[in-house]
Order: C-alpha cells, then sequence, then structure tokens
C-alpha cells in the first residue's frame, strides 16, 4: 500500500470514476444512483453501477457488480489488495460481498441514511457496526467527496427518479 497521501489521492479519483458510473442512471433510470469502483495499486480495475431495474436483479448493486466485473478481469474471486470506493456506504449485503471477496478497504462518501431518506429500503446498519458485530477487518474510510455524492443524489430527487 501507498502513503497515507496516496491513498487519499487514490481515493478521490476511485470516487470519481464511481461517480461518472452513477451518473448514467441519471440518464437511463437502469438502477439508483450508485456507482461503485476498484482499484488495486492505484489502478482501476473495474467501475460499475447499480443495474437492478435493467436487469431485474435485486442483487445487481454496483458494488457487487464491481467485484464481478473485477473477479472477471483478475481471473479470481480473491480481491486482496483492493479497494472499493462507492458513492454511498454499502447496505449488508455489498459489504458481505467484499468481506467474502477479501477486499482490505471500503472508501464511500454519503452514507446508509442519506439514501434512506430519498425512499430506498435501506436496512439501516451502518458498516462499523457490520464491521464490529462480524469482526471483520476491513478499513473504512468514509466521507470522501461527500458533497459531490450529496449532489448526485439532490439530481436523483430533481429528477424524480424511481427508488425501491
Amino acid at each position: 500500500m501507498g502513503t497515507a497521501g496516496e491513498e487519499r489521492g487514490g481515493d478521490a479519483a476511485g470516487m470519481r470514476r464511481a461517480l461518472a458510473a452513477a451518473r448514467r442512471n441519471l440518464l437511463r433510470a437502469d438502477g439508483g444512483p450508485f456507482g461503485a469502483c476498484i482499484l488495486r495499486g492505484g489502478r482501476v480495475i473495474a467501475a460499475a453501477r447499480n443495474t437492478i431495474l435493467l436487469r431485474r436483479d435485486p442483487t445487481c448493486h454496483a458494488e457487487v457488480n464491481a467485484i464481478r466485473l473485477a473477479a472477471r478481469r483478475l481471473g479470481t474471486h480473491e480481491l486482496a489488495g483492493c479497494t472499493i470506493c462507492s458513492t454511498t456506504e454499502p447496505c449488508p449485503m455489498c459489504f458481505a460481498a467484499i468481506h467474502w471477496a477479501g477486499i482490505g478497504r471500503i472508501v464511500y462518501g454519503t452514507r446508509i441514511a442519506d439514501v434512506a431518506r430519498l425512499g430506498f429500503r435501506e436496512l439501516t446498519v451502518s458498516n462499523r457496526m457490520l464491521r464490529r458485530l462480524g469482526g471483520c477487518q476491513v478499513l473504512l474510510v468514509g466521507g470522501v467527496l461527500r458533497e459531490e455524492c450529496r449532489a448526485l443524489l439532490r439530481d436523483w430527487e430533481r429528477l424524480r427518479l424511481p427508488t425501491y
């Protein structure tokens, strides 16, 4: 891993890729306003958006889609040494997938409570609580590009796009 400064710079770059992926749903509404990007050694491995409505599959959250893509690209289910950047704090399902993939860091912008206020049916269990209850060692970094991530949610709300 790089220095803390390099990680913060990489975190912001990864979050920008996640935001770009999520913004595509403002045009197509294939899923919610969520994006994720997986990095390894500062290099983008995969970026994905939520495609629940497009695929008619409730597991097609941005984080799960990014994990699937990264695993295919790397040829392994083991994503140790990776960081996942998510525009919103991962839900419990995504947190579990991140844990099982062996991803070492979760970087997120907005919190679960921010999207719950928009009407998404979120389980209001924070990643910190999941980490503690599950004995998981994943590192959590919240609030990265939070204002940009909040702007994405405001745009979603302004456009009156579907929640689920």
